[in-house]
This record gives structure tokens, C-alpha cells and sequence, in this order.
């Protein structure tokens, strides 16, 4: 299959990237990034999460976050929302759009959640019910799909049904993420493909973590598949407060400066989220995840095309 032409980065930065900080960023910090995301291009950023701040507290200012922001017209700011309850308060505090998350190991989703999947999912029927209701879209997310630090590997059976039932509930869209970053290339697009074969692939998106530098080897052989949908964190930041030894999302930088170089387009610009990756890193006192950041730090006026 040819690479897509356009492909839509998903920003999962100031959610997925600052939930595992041992440091708590101020709330105006979060705030400014945010906004320095809008204006690079992007057309999806996942702005925070409602999840109980008891377990994340990281992102306990989340009301005060989307209150904040400033919205740019074409931009979508979702948040994420473990059950009915956290819908209200996202709710309130003015979320259009929002994702809620399992995964496909049973083992994983119990430490993370406190449930199995079948009752994570029961969890998800009125959430969706009422985003429904209220005309909200639902992105769902699948981790573990290519591995869980309790179960170790994880059937692809298992991965197809739940993110199969996710669809079916009513998300429009499902993220498949290598939670703890042990996928290869050839095993993302055998999952992809397993996938697609229950779930249409323009509904599919791929949430890739780079713990062996394989973040975008899998990345280029599902847009191979077809896959037009990217998540990506600024900077690399991220990983999973429950998967110990994850490390960070792959950087959105490196994940733009790649498509740009594959002659897909994205909307981003590439040189104001490096600018953005440089500052968000500083801000959290240590390197960029980013090789492409990296280079312009040590180098400011080389070229990134």
C-alpha cells in the first residue's frame, strides 16, 4: 500500500508527557505549552486528563488547564476520562472531545485500573451513552497491544476484540499503543493488520513508545499499511507511571521532521515545534527526547529538511 499523502499528528504531550513527571509543572506552564502546540499546526492536542488526581496528581489542575487555554479555531483539545464521572467534570470544564483507555492484558489493565477489561469496558457504556447524547466525540485508546511488563507478550485475539468492542461502543477513533515500547517492526504490522481486519483502518491510529529506539521503524512500516493517524509527544516526553522502565512517547519532532522527509504532508511547522520542544525541555530541566531538537540545539542553523 502507498504512504498517505496527509498524515494527522495527535499531541499527547501535555497529557500523556507530563503525567509521568515526578515534578508537579505549574498549571500556567501547561498552559503556555498548550498554546505554543496551537500554534505550530497541529490539529489534535490532548490537553490533559480528568482521571482522579489521587492517582495522577501531576494533572490535578485539569479544570484549570482547559480554562486557561486559548482555543484556536481548527484545533482539537481532547481529554481523558476513566468513567462517567470524570466525563462530567471534563464536562464542565468545557471539553468538546475526550478518550477513555484499557488495554488489551488483562494483567495490565487490573493494576492499572483496578478492573478487567470487560469491566473497564462496562465502565465506558454510559460515558459513551451520554458523549453520544451530548454530540461529543470519543477517541478510545488499546495498550499493551504489543506487550505487557506483568503478562509479557500479548495475543493478538486480544488486542482485536478490544479495540473491535471500543469501536462498536461508538469511538470514532481507536489508538493502538506500545505501551512499554518492545514492538519490532514486522510485529506492529502483523497487529495492524490484525487489527484492520475487524476495525476500518482509517479509525486506526498508532501510539508508539521508543524504550529500544523502535518508535519509528514501527511507525514507518504501519504507514506502510495505510495508517494515517500518529501519536507523538513534544520532546519525547512520557512513559507509563505503570509500566516501570517505559520510556517516553516518540518525539513529535522527530516524528514530523520524518514525514517531512517522506513528502507527507502533516500542517505542522516543523521549526516552531522544535522551538517549542526546546523550551518544553528546559522547562522540565533536562535534554529533549527529540533527535531532531537535539541537532538544532548543538547546531541552530542547520537545516531540518
Amino acid at each position: 500500500m502507498a504512504l498517505p499523502a496527509r498524515v494527522r499528528i495527535v499531541e499527547v504531550g501535555p497529557r500523556d508527557g507530563l503525567q509521568n513527571e515526578q515534578a508537579i509543572v505549574p498549571t500556567a506552564a501547561k498552559i503556555e505549552l498548550i498554546d505554543r502546540l496551537s500554534a505550530t499546526g497541529l490539529q489534535s492536542i490532548e490537553a490533559t486528563s480528568f482521571v482522579s488526581p489521587k492517582w495522577i496528581p501531576q494533572l490535578a489542575d485539569a479544570a484549570e488547564v482547559m480554562a486557561g487555554i486559548t482555543r484556536k479555531p481548527g484545533v482539537a483539545y481532547p481529554v481523558l476520562v476513566p468513567n462517567l464521572q470524570g466525563y462530567e467534570r471534563a464536562r464542565a470544564a468545557g471539553a468538546e472531545e475526550i478518550a477513555v483507555f484499557t488495554a488489551a492484558s488483562e494483567a495490565f489493565n487490573r493494576r492499572n485500573t483496578n478492573a478487567g477489561i470487560d469491566e473497564s469496558l462496562a465502565r465506558f457504556a454510559p460515558v459513551l451513552e451520554r458523549a453520544a447524547a451530548d454530540g461529543v466525540r470519543v477517541r478510545g485508546y488499546v495498550s499493551t497491544v504489543l506487550g505487557c511488563p506483568y503478562q509479557g507478550e500479548v495475543p493478538l485475539g486480544d488486542v482485536v476484540r478490544v479495540a473491535a468492542a471500543l469501536h462498536a461502543m461508538g469511538c470514532y477513533e481507536i489508538s493502538l499503543g506500545d505501551t512499554i515500547g518492545v514492538g519490532t517492526p514486522g510485529k506492529a504490522r502483523s497487529m495492524l493488520r490484525a487489527v484492520a481486519a475487524a476495525v476500518p483502518l482509517p479509525a486506526l491510529a498508532v501510539h508508539f513508545h521508543d524504550t529500544y529506539g523502535q518508535a519509528l521503524p514501527n511507525l514507518l512500516a504501519c504507514l506502510e499499511e495505510g495508517v494515517a493517524v500518529v501519536d507523538a509527544a513534544v520532546s519525547g516526553t512520557g512513559g507509563c507511571p505503570y509500566a516501570h522502565g517505559a520510556s517516553g512517547n516518540v518525539a513529535t519532532e522527530d516524528v514530523a521532521y520524518m514525514l517531512q522527509g517522506l513528502g507527507i504532508d502533516t500542517g505542522v511547522d516543523l521549526d516552531r515545534l522544535v522551538e517549542t520542544g526546546r523550551w518544553f525541555a528546559a522547562l522540565l530541566g533536562r535534554a529533549s527526547g527529540s533527535k531532531v531538537t537535539l541537532a538544532r540545539t548543538r547546531d541552530p542553523g542547520a537545516a531540518v529538511a
